[in-house]
């Protein structure tokens, strides 16, 4: 019997006919010429799955080139010798006091499996290029263990630090890392201490009015000695060596050391970014900032009021956080230090927006939150060089950070387009409420915190101007957003009156009373950033003056608030007539209009801009009650009367005329 061409064997199965043997599959053949193609590469060059996943990574190459000098200098130092000797300076860095040298120090992340299968490197007998081991002397715990440094870890490696080991942790669907601050969810201001020394004794703004509670050396150390010690106690730490000021020649070299991948992520982001050559030449930090924010300082401390201090010591140039995680306090110490260090080389430090036109008109916007100032300097006409700091040194102005902190609260692509499109892989979200299954973000609830933000790289806005410097500005724009409806929507200030109100920084807030009405308050702010200031404020207003007058640059107020009577009353100033108001000073056509003066402040106002209605532009013309625009004027006069007491008596000029001068700026009765 058979079956098809098998015939039936003695055993009861099929033999087939031996015919020509099956054509053998070859490789390398030309594509075309045959039908079936074994495209399989050769094997992997691993034994092992762990040698396999040492191949899936790549060690980074410089990529950006070495000037001549450079290359010859490092040419001498092999790249052992490098790492050598960049451990031994954050091995310096995390020194404490008592034992005159830092702990062991090793590079890379504890978890990392090495080729032999093991976590730990070996480090018997000193040869592992990434260890550096002092001579501690004494035996103690701390000599005992390595503290792995996790050093200038891009944003891919801090996402998966921060996933596996930080709670609070995660990426939402716009790719951005969502975080929480802990407790903390803000600046703590009344925890902030500076140094009270010999030197800071008569450099520094103390006393009443000034953000500079004073602390000694002595506690100082004994909060840093607490802070070291918590992160040396740590596995690992996370260093971030980076710039500020993308001015060259004022360029400042910082050393973040913190125990979160969290704070490393936010102060990449931050700070201005260096290359690996830049990387590889950085040296000594000019400034070091030790995070151990996860660790409460000890209240029975002198001077400590809560479980939180900030602690600035200018002479060590060294920054201590303790009790909180909130990342902002970095960002703002940081803004402190220059505004201390800047003025020493006659560099103005300046808390403002900055942009500048396509024909290199730069302005600045100065103003306080719920003003404008982020709105206004963000303007898809002209390029943006920073949104919050600046210097404005003798070749014209330059940011000090590498990012943007944006508020996040009620955030809408329809209101702020470019943040909202900032906010994608590699930014940072703090204290943002998100969807558990889509990961959505909602920036209208409000359950962490108001004070929710993003911290993302300045190359994230498409208008950017890299690198982040420009001419001397033009314009100087004071933002004020005035609910009691008195100041005009924009007034031409002489320079006097610049100082004025530079000094003052007012805007007015709507807060709630008692019975629930709500009504105006008035809020002063020295230089528009009194919390950072270092200074006596006359002497940034000095500073800024003199740039001024040699530059050439016209000085604004410009008001968002109310116009034909207070909060309640009147209406807010539309946002269009604002930007038509903006868009004139840039352009220059503002300054070709025809003026009249106002009394009590003395403000030059223009009696038409296009496309404004006249009757705004004077505010006592779209008051109904006259009367009550008096009152409400002498009000505001006599409020600004009595901030200004603060600063009458620090006497600045020959003989303290410039102080009279800036006086006389201000609202006469």
């Amino acid at each position: 019997m058979s079956a098809g061409n098998g015939n039936a064997n003695g055993d009861g199965g099929f033999s087939f006919p031996k015919g020509p043997a099956m054509r053998k599959i070859t490789t390398g053949a030309k594509r075309g010429s045959e039908i079936c193609h074994d495209d399989s590469g050769p094997t992997v060059k691993a034994t092992t799955i762990d040698e396999l996943h040492s191949l899936q990574k790549k060690r980074s190459a410089p990529t950006t080139p070495i000037n001549q000098s450079g290359a010859a200098a490092f040419a001498a130092v092999s790249e052992e010798e490098r790492q050598k000797i960049q451990l031994q300076s954050i091995s310096a860095s995390l020194a404490s006091l008592t034992r005159e040298s830092g702990p062991k120090v090793v590079r890379g992340d504890p978890a990392e499996k090495k080729a032999d299968g093991s976590t730990t490197p070996a480090y018997a007998h000193g040869q592992h290029h990434s260890i550096f081991s002092p001579d501690l002397g004494a035996v103690s715990d701390s000599s005992l263990k390595f503290t792995h440094v996790l050093y200038n870890l891009s944003p891919a490696e801090l996402y998966e630090q921060a996933i596996k080991y930080e709670k609070g942790s995660f990426i939402t669907s716009n790719g951005a890392l969502a975080t929480l601050s802990g407790a903390k969810t803000g600046r703590a201001p009344r925890d902030k201490r500076v140094v009270r020394d010999a030197t800071t004794e008569g450099e520094l703004w103390w006393g009443k009015g000034s953000p500079n509670i004073e602390m000694d050396e002595h506690t100082f150390m004994v909060n840093r000695e607490r802070a070291v010690d918590y992160l040396n106690s740590l596995e690992k730490v996370f260093v971030n060596d980076q710039f500020l000021n993308w001015d060259p020649e004022n360029r400042i070299k910082v050393r973040i050391v913190s125990a979160r991948a969290y704070h490393s992520l936010f102060m990449h982001n931050m700070c201005i970014r260096p290359t690996p050559e830049e990387l590889e030449s950085f040296g000594t930090p000019d400034f070091t900032i030790y995070n151990a924010g996860q660790f409460p300082c000890n209240r029975y401390t002198h001077y400590m009021t809560s479980s939180t201090s900030v602690d600035l010591n200018l002479s060590r140039r060294e920054m201590v956080i303790l009790g909180t995680q909130y990342a902002g306090e970095m960002k703002k110490g940081l803004f402190s230090v220059m505004h201390y260090l800047m003025p020493k080389r006659r560099i103005l430090s300046l808390h403002s927006g900055c942009n500048m036109g396509k024909e290199g008109d730069v302005a600045l916007f100065f103003g306080l939150s719920g003003t404008g100032k982020t709105t206004l300097s963000t303007d898809h006409n002209r390029y943006l060089i920073g949104d919050d700091e600046h210097c404005w040194t003798e070749t014209g102005v330059s940011n000090i950070e590498g990012g943007c902190y944006a508020k996040c609260v009620d955030l809408s692509r329809e209101k702020e387009p470019d943040i909202w499109n900032a906010i994608k892989f590699g930014t940072v979200l703090e204290n943002v409420v998100f969807d558990e299954h889509t990961r959505e973000v909602d920036y209208s609830d409000k359950s962490v915190t108001e004070n929710t933000r993003a911290a993302y790289p300045i190359e994230f806005i498409p208008n950017a101007k890299i690198p982040c410097v420009g001419p001397h500005p033009k314009n100087v724009i004071l933002l004020a957003c005035d609910a009691f409806g008195v100041l005009p929507p924009v007034s031409k200030l002489n320079l006097a009156q610049t100082m004025y109100h530079f000094i003052s920084g007012y805007t007015a807030l709507v807060a709630g009373t008692e019975d629930g009405i709500k009504e105006p308050t008035a809020t002063f702010s020295a230089c528009f950033g009194a919390a950072f200031i270092m200074l006596h404020p006359t002497k940034y207003a000095a500073m800024l003056a003199e740039k001024m007058k040699t530059q050439g640059a016209t000085g604004w107020l410009v008001n968002t608030g109310w116009a034909g009577g207070s909060y309640g009353v009147g209406n807010r100033i539309k946002v269009a007539y604002t930007r038509k108001i903006i868009d004139a000073i840039h352009s220059g056509s503002l300054l070709k209009a025809n003026y009249k003066k106002t009394e009590i402040f003395g403000f030059e106002i223009p009696t038409e801009i296009e496309g404004i209605p006249s009757e705004i532009l004077d505010p006592i013309n779209s008051w109904s009650d006259k009367k009550a625009h008096k009152e409400t004027l002498l009000k505001l006069g006599g409020l600004f009367k009595k901030n200004f007491e603060t600063f009458a008596n620090h006497k600045i000029g020959v003989d303290g005329k410039l102080t009279e001068e800036i006086l006389a700026a201000g609202p006469i009765f």
